[in-house]
């Protein structure tokens, strides 16, 4: 009898190692499939043509934007996913299109008993009033002096340098106490030049009245003279022509398979727009953010080939205009397909194939803003650790940075989202070589292996990613209360 419980309890102890055996098996044969289906060429096929010349550097609007977006939205349909916008998979931002020619521009600087005069390929001018001024004194101050001030730019020209991000010269009318005839920003590299030759205006917004016309000075010798002061300023500049313009944003989701879950939604975004043509020279925006556009591509490829969907729906997302100003992201948080309520995560991908990072070869490494603002970290690292990719907070650009992307809407909104990435700078950033020949795509595609299967995981998770206690987040889990306290 001992000998025969002895062999029924071994045969059970068999026959349950069996079953958990069996029961893990198709979890990891499952994960596998998932990986083993992001291919590395299939990367550099989707790259090399979304950052050829014939897209000429995706600039918003143009022709090559145009053909990147029905390019990703036929890929969307190649794989299978429902489309989501208002127009298949086009969720359309019906927007105008402002525009002058060189000569409708003449900035006349005078310094030095030097005349110089800038027409549009020196100077751009983004509002929509014509302008005449008079010779005028000009003041170039630094910006708090210009803010700090309120009389000494009364009635002159004020010349303050460019900021980094667009959209400067609004804020700088806004908070000014003076009351200038016109503000010049010295903006030597186009940073603040929207588009080639252009700029977008969104008929929701309102146009400021009253504040004094902003130009940018792009031209080096002007440029120089104004910021060594003694200088005088006369502008005439003509109204523009105006035109509509669409703007999409492509969409398309995975539904989840859960009876309850399936009507919450995790969402992968990057932008699909660079900065088109500047000078002649196509910038192309490989790394920046043609890898982003590429890795939502590969993913949703990926996760739509399962046989098994996850619990919750799957949002992929590619946004147009970040460079002009987040714009796209911005536009989707306004307009939401899925409800924001509903929302339970949104990852945001950005310059994912350059491993040469300015601080160094990032190689299996990635990192993201805002690192420890969520829980969705935590299911990064893990990820990482099975994919054998290293994930890690940068000590200042993971704070650093996280207001400079498209997940910063959807944050503001409360969702918690996070952009992810291999390198923050890198020796081409923003720049014409910026080529797809020098992505590192066996390391691009290992960098989607550990991002399918977060992706996985969270869609598959009853449980939300959630905002934690750092000081950073604060705002953002009290716009997640207001958020889920809507109705």
């Amino acid at each position: 009898m001992r000998h025969l419980a002895s062999a029924l309890s071994i045969s059970i102890a068999l026959a349950l190692t069996g079953c958990a055996t069996s029961a893990q098996g198709p979890q990891t044969s499952g994960r596998d499939a998932l990986t083993s289906s992001i291919s590395a060429d299939s990367l550099r096929g989707h790259l090399s043509f979304l950052s050829s010349d014939l897209l000429e550097g995706r600039g918003t609007p143009s022709r090559g934007v145009d053909l990147a977006a029905e390019y990703i939205a036929a890929q969307f349909r190649r794989a299978g996913l429902e489309a989501a916008g208002d127009d298949g998979y086009f969720q359309t931002a019906n927007w105008q299109y402002a525009k002058r020619s060189p000569q409708d521009i003449a900035l006349t600087v005078t310094a030095g008993g030097k005349t110089m005069t800038l027409d549009g390929t020196g100077a751009s001018a983004n509002f929509v009033d014509s302008v005449t001024l008079a010779r005028t004194p000009a003041v170039f101050m630094t910006w708090q002096a210009a803010l700090d001030d309120p009389d000494k730019a009364n009635g002159k020209v004020l010349v303050v340098p460019a900021a980094a991000i667009p959209g400067a010269g609004a804020a700088l009318q806004a908070k000014l106490k003076s009351k200038p005839a016109l503000i010049v920003l010295i903006d030597r590299e186009r940073r603040q030049a929207r588009t080639q030759g252009g700029w977008l205006i969104d008929p929701s917004v309102a146009v400021a009245k009253g504040g004094a016309p902003v130009v940018l000075v792009h031209a080096a010798d002007a440029a120089t003279a104004l910021e060594q002061g003694g200088a005088t300023v006369a502008a005439k500049i003509v109204a523009p022509e105006i035109a509509p313009t669409k703007l999409r944003n492509v969409i398309g989701v995975l539904r989840g398979s859960d009876p309850a879950l399936k009507s919450t939604y995790v969402m992968l975004s990057a932008h699909y727009d660079h900065l088109g043509i500047r000078d002649g020279e196509i910038f192309n925006g490989a790394n920046d953010d043609g890898s982003g556009t590429v890795s939502v591509i590969e993913i949703a490829a990926s996760m739509a080939a399962q046989k098994e969907r996850p619990r919750r729906s799957i949002v992929f997302v590619a946004l147009f205009g970040e460079e002009l100003g987040l714009l796209g992201s911005r536009y989707y948080a306004k307009h939401p397909v899925f409800p924001l309520k509903d929302t339970v995560m949104n990852l945001n991908l950005e310059q994912l194939g350059r491993t040469d990072d300015s601080e160094g070869p990032q190689l299996r490494s990635a990192t993201m803003t805002g690192f420890d603002y969520s829980t969705v970290g935590t299911t990064l690292q893990r990820a990482g650790e099975q994919t054998g990719i290293r994930f890690w907070k940068h000590p200042t650009n993971s704070d650093r940075y996280f207001a400079r992307s498209d997940n910063q809407a959807l944050a503001d909104a409360g969702v918690p989202a996070h952009t992810l990435c291999v390198a923050f700078g890198f020796p081409d950033y923003h720049g014409k070589d910026d080529t797809w020949d020098k992505v590192d795509y066996d390391n691009l595609a290992s960098v989607n292996r550990m991002i399918a299967v977060a992706l996985q995981d969270i869609a598959n998770d009853p449980a939300k990613p959630a905002w934690t206690a750092v000081p950073n987040a604060a705002k953002y889990r009290a716009a997640a209360a207001a958020l889920q306290s809507s109705k």
